[in-house]
């Protein structure tokens, strides 16, 4: 068995997750006090008892699914199975990956990201951005709608999360033109998704500007395990890069098609997710049918991957 480990983003979150891990394993609660300390709130009550309103607010969902994703890494890491040849994460997984392979600090991620949620949230004004899921048309036709329906406004394919399922993000106005061309050349679907952030456009550009500076003030080390990066599925030993591709994360697409398929063209045999839910197994499921994906977000998938 050849592991990759992948780490979901935003969208995976949920009030109530990881409770049931939390009773089985310490390791648990101790990461969300961590990261409390950190962030000045309990966010551990915020996820379990919180309101889904309160905890779908970028700001509080970054450092959450970051802090879920460790979390579940620290107990994997407790019963020796997290030994993954290579790490990578959807969006805002990619800091979830980077602190699980040495590179970030769990402590200054935790606040890096709330950070970065903050900067995004303040890039567009509300009602101003839109995000929509187009099912059925190939990448292609998909970059060429947007490059029409644009009509000088913003709307970009941004997450290309498999074969005949593209993200676009952008302007409301040029999100929703895009929507009807999508739905006239045949997509099988195009719906807005209920978010507050344009993610990965263009727009985002001055919120990457923020956090090229903010970056600037924290440590990053060579990671001990390779981490593909979202935008150019590669891996990087070199901090300065590594910070230079986190920052181009924020106002590029996430090629997430690609990086599975270099993961599995480099002999990954079988993907371990790390965190709450199993969005990352279904996209997985529909890049490559037959290679086995294992979710871990409580005790019996904790079981079943570990008796494979």
């Amino acid at each position: 068995m050849t592991k990759a480990f992948i780490f979901p983003g935003q969208g995976s979150q949920s009030i109530g997750m990881l409770a049931e891990l939390a009773q089985a394993f310490s390791s648990v609660s101790a990461t969300f006090a961590d990261a409390s300390d950190v962030l000045g709130y309990d966010l551990w009550q915020l996820v379990q008892n919180g309101s889904a309103e309160q905890l779908n607010s970028t700001d509080k969902t970054q450092p959450a699914m970051l802090t879920a994703g460790v979390a579940v890494w620290r107990v994997l890491q407790e019963k020796n199975a997290a030994d993954p040849v290579v790490m990578a994460g959807h969006s805002l997984g990619e800091y979830t990956a980077l602190v699980c392979a040495g590179a970030l600090q769990f402590s200054d991620a935790v606040k890096l990201v709330e950070d970065r949620g903050r900067y995004m949230q303040s890039a567009v004004a509300a009602g101003e951005g839109a995000m929509a899921a187009i099912l059925g048309l190939d990448d292609e036709v998909v970059v060429k709608l947007c490059e029409t329906a644009a009509q000088g406004e913003i709307v970009e394919a941004v997450n290309f999360n498999t074969p005949g399922q593209v993200v676009v993000a952008g302007n409301v106005s040029a999100v929703n033109r895009m929507i009807e061309a999508a739905s006239a050349a045949g997509a099988k679907k195009a719906i807005l998704l209920p978010v507050s952030v344009p993610s990965h456009c263009e727009l985002m550009r001055p919120a990457a500007i923020k956090l090229a500076e903010r970056l600037a003030a924290i440590e990053i080390l060579p990671p001990r395990i390779p981490v593909l990066h979202n935008v150019d599925v590669k891996t990087y030993a070199e901090p300065e890069k590594i910070k230079a591709s986190l920052v181009k994360q924020l106002h590029q697409p996430v090629h997430w098609t690609a990086t599975i398929e270099q993961m599995l063209a480099d002999g990954v045999t079988d993907f371990v997710e790390c965190g709450p839910g199993k969005v990352l197994a279904g996209l997985n499921k529909r890049i490559s049918r037959r290679t086995p994906v294992f979710p871990v977000y409580d005790s019996a998938s904790l079981e079943k991957l570990l008796s494979a």
